[in-house]
């Protein structure tokens, strides 16, 4: 047990020199999100109804509504999902419905 917590204390040490800008052995992997999604396009794609794209993926009639109308904007996960329905659409329905 000893080990490991030398292990993570040395880890945690070094993720603090680099927060520092101190030179370092550290590799920063950067994983790139997207920033926007247009919820409508990728529905419209899929020519599917605002309660069948909401039905279909699991996501609320109103969050939809409120997405197309600008009046909320899809956020971490939810633009993730939607970055994939637009791209694989198959793919997410074969995962959400097996």
């Amino acid at each position: 047990m000893g080990r490991v917590f030398d292990d993570l204390k040395q880890g945690f040490e070094e993720a603090i020199a680099h927060a520092k800008g101190e030179k370092t052995q550290v590799r920063v992997h950067h994983f790139p999100t997207p920033e926007t999604v247009d919820v409508k396009a990728a529905r419209k794609k899929l020519h599917m109804t605002q309660k069948d794209f909401a039905s279909a993926f699991g996501i609320s009639l109103d969050t939809i509504r409120n997405w197309e109308t600008g009046r909320r904007d899809p956020e971490g996960p939810a633009r993730v999902l939607i970055t994939l329905i637009e791209r694989n659409p198959q793919a997410v329905l074969d995962v959400l419905h097996g």
